[in-house]
């Protein structure tokens, strides 16, 4: 099954042609469930950030009896760190 046709187009490619901080997070998450590790930080750099951040997040959502706000929000100002300065590498230098 080809898993590309089934994606979210990207909203700010397709009015602006520009790509977003986000584009590539979809096909990086296919690679990521593939096994292809590399070629998905290759894909998009922030991946692995982003999966921790989401994994934190779930916790914080799931698990009521530890608090997770401070170790959610350290991730969420880490992982747009890694989206900007990605971002802005693959835009401006790559």
């Amino acid at each position: 099954m080809n898993w590309e046709n089934y994606m979210i187009p990207c909203l700010s490619k397709a009015l602006f042609g520009l790509e977003c901080p986000g584009c590539g997070a979809q096909r990086g998450l296919l690679l990521v469930l593939k096994g292809e590790f590399s070629a998905a930080f290759h894909m998009y750099p922030p991946i692995y950030t982003t999966l921790l951040f989401f994994g934190f997040l779930g916790l914080h959502f799931l698990d009521k009896s530890r608090n997770y706000h401070k170790i959610v929000t350290s991730l969420a100002v880490v992982n747009a760190v890694f989206m900007i300065v990605a971002y802005f590498y693959k835009m401006f230098i790559f």
